[in-house]
């Protein structure tokens, strides 16, 4: 059964249709956990074994630091076309961008990649349908989806794929895959938390998390994406979120859905 979260005031041109319907279980779960907020979420879960694929909820989401890992897929793209390895510098920033969520490296790649027009034209390469990147330089406002956050982590983690059609498919090389997946495995334990709460083992799960308190409305965009072993079978998850209180209230939310999600499983 499909359900849309509460407050979804996304414009029309601006939703995506979900791949599938999440199941009866976890759909109930999350419609419960919709009717005790005010905030505002979706969910994206893709199991890498059987390639079964849900989303919860619809409508469009800032990304807040989620987005560096689309910078970092643009940044890698523009370096295969060129035939050249990342440079000294870049991976500098790579790692901080993505580890520690350095915004001034963010800001640094995201004017190498071209700003919001550059990472466009690598959407449409790498699959992503309804992502566009934040106006005058504000990549934190780059707007998604739940289903396109797990088009781009499908490509990151294609290798994991049961029949191997994803890596062929990808657009982005196998040690580009395979650097992306790295960093994401390093990211610092102080902003571990999100999809990670879902996992047999926390620790192992690779993940990058975005937040950000909007000025206009005094509320909180809280995002946590990436890839979570669960029960024993591997996923792809994706959670975005807004309109909460505080950033805490929002991690907390976002840790429900992604335990609620898979807690019911895909197949």
């Amino acid at each position: 059964m499909e359900r849309v979260s509460r407050r979804d005031d996304a414009p029309a041109e601006a939703r995506s249709a979900p791949p599938a319907a999440a199941p009866d279980a976890a759909a109930d779960a999350l419609s419960a956990l919709a009717d005790g907020t005010e905030a505002r979420f979706s969910v994206g879960v893709l199991d890498t074994g059987s390639a079964a694929r849900a989303v919860y909820g619809a409508g469009a989401y800032d990304t807040a630091s989620i987005v560096k890992v689309n910078i970092l897929a643009a940044l890698l793209l523009r370096a295969q076309d060129a035939g050249r390895e990342l440079t000294a510098q870049e991976r500098s920033y790579a790692a901080v961008m993505i580890e520690r969520s350095d915004n001034d490296a963010a800001t640094a790649l995201w004017r190498e990649i071209g700003g919001a027009e550059g990472l466009d034209a690598a959407n449409e390469r790498l699959g992503l349908t309804d992502t566009y990147g934040g106006a005058s330089g504000r990549w934190g406002l780059t707007r998604t989806t739940a289903a396109d956050q797990l088009t781009l982590l499908r490509e990151v983690f294609a290798d994991g794929e049961a029949d191997g059609e994803a890596a062929q498919a990808a657009a982005l090389g196998e040690r580009s895959r395979a650097y992306v997946r790295r960093l994401m495995g390093r990211v610092v334990p102080e902003q571990a938390w999100g999809v990670s709460a879902a996992a047999d083992d926390p620790a192992l799960t690779r993940l990058k998390n975005g937040w950000l308190p909007r000025t206009a409305t005094g509320l909180w965009d809280v995002n946590s994406i990436g890839q979570v072993t669960a029960e024993g079978r591997t996923y792809l998850v994706a959670v975005l979120s807004d309109g909460h209180p505080d950033k805490d209230s929002g991690v907390a939310l976002v840790e429900r859905a992604a335990r609620a999600a898979l807690g019911a499983g895909l197949s």
